[in-house]
C-alpha cells in the first residue's frame, strides 16, 4: 500500500510541481459508502487536490475543502491536517445519472477554510465553481489565489486515487519560452501510463526524461478518522440535560452519526448519565 505526496522540481524550466497517490487510504474513506461511482470519483479527485495544497501547511492546522452546489451531489468535503490526516464525504442523492461535474454539483461555490492555532480566526476562501471538471475548478482557484499558471491532472479509480500538479514559477519563461507549454504537453501523457504500479520517480522520469528533475522527499498521508468519543460527549453537554434525556425518553437511546468519518454512537441511559456526572461513559 502507498499513500504519499511527492513534490517536485524542474530545474531548468522553474516550474514545480507534486504527485499524490492513495490506495488504502482512499479504500479506508470509501468503506460502508456506495457511493454511486460519478460521486466517488468526484471525490477521489478532491483528495488529490486537497493533499497536494494541504502538503505546504508549514504549521499545525486543518486544511478544509467543501463543494456545495445545487445538483444531485449537494457537498463534497475533504479536509486534511498538517501531518496530512485525510479524510472526507459526499452528500448526494441515492440515484445519479449525472456525469460530468458541472451537472453533478450544479451551480455552487468551492470554500477553502484553513484553522490553525496560530491565527486569531480561520482564514477562508469562497470563489464560485467554474469549470467542466475538479481539475478545471481548482486551477481557476489557482488563478485566483496564487495568481501562478497551474495545471492539475487526476485519475481515480476503485482502489487507487492519483494526482499531478504542476505550476509556472515566475521565471519560468525567461529560463524557457517553450518550458510551460512542454512541460504542460508531457503532463497530458500522464494518463496513459500504468501508474499505480509506478514510485513518484519512475512516472517523472517517464514524464519529464530529457529534464532535470529534483524529487524531494515523499510525506506519508494516512486515514483521518480516529474514534473520538470525547467531542460527542462535548457536544451533548452542550445540548443540556434536559434536551439528552428528552431524545433518550423518546428513542430509548442516543443516536450521533458522525458524517465525515461515517461511524455511529449509540449511548444508553447509562452513558449518558455517565457523561454528565463528567465519567466515562461507553459508547457501543
Amino acid at each position: 500500500m502507498s499513500n504519499y505526496v511527492q513534490r517536485f522540481l524542474l530545474e531548468n524550466l522553474d516550474i514545480r510541481g507534486a504527485v499524490v497517490h492513495l490506495d488504502s487510504v482512499w479504500q479506508a474513506m470509501l468503506t460502508g459508502r456506495h457511493y454511486p461511482q460519478p460521486v466517488s470519483r468526484l471525490l477521489g479527485e478532491m483528495s488529490a487536490v486537497t493533499l497536494l495544497l494541504g502538503e505546504n501547511l508549514k504549521q499545525t492546522g486543518r486544511l478544509t475543502i467543501q463543494l456545495n452546489g445545487s445538483g444531485p451531489v449537494s457537498m463534497l468535503v475533504i479536509d486534511c491536517t498538517d501531518t496530512l490526516q485525510l479524510r472526507g464525504m459526499a452528500k448526494c442523492e441515492q440515484t445519479i445519472t449525472a456525469q460530468t461535474a458541472p451537472d453533478l454539483l450544479g451551480n455552487g461555490r468551492l470554500v477553502l477554510t484553513l484553522d490553525m492555532p496560530s491565527m486569531r480566526e480561520c482564514y477562508q476562501s469562497i470563489v464560485p465553481l467554474d469549470g467542466d471538471n475538479i481539475a478545471e475548478i481548482f486551477e481557476h482557484y489557482f488563478r485566483q489565489s496564487e495568481q501562478l499558471p497551474s495545471r492539475l491532472f487526476l485519475i481515480t479509480t476503485d482502489n487507487a486515487v492519483f494526482g499531478l500538479l504542476l505550476q509556472k514559477l515566475p521565471a519560468a519563461d525567461q529560463k524557457d519560452p517553450d518550458g510551460w507549454p512542454r512541460a504542460e504537453a508531457l503532463a497530458a501523457t500522464v494518463h496513459d501510463h500504468a501508474l499505480f504500479d509506478l514510485t513518484a520517480e519512475e512516472i517523472l522520469t517517464r514524464l519529464f526524461y530529457e529534464e532535470t528533475i529534483r524529487i524531494y522527499d515523499a510525506q506519508t498521508v494516512q486515514y483521518g478518522c480516529h474514534e473520538d468519543p470525547a467531542k460527542i460527549y462535548a457536544m451533548l453537554r452542550s445540548l443540556g440535560r434536559t434536551e439528552v434525556d428528552s431524545i433518550l425518553q423518546e428513542f430509548g437511546e442516543v443516536v450521533v452519526h458522525d458524517d465525515i468519518c461515517n461511524r455511529e454512537y449509540r449511548l444508553d441511559a447509562l452513558a449518558v448519565d455517565a457523561i454528565f456526572r463528567e465519567a466515562g461513559p461507553t459508547v457501543h
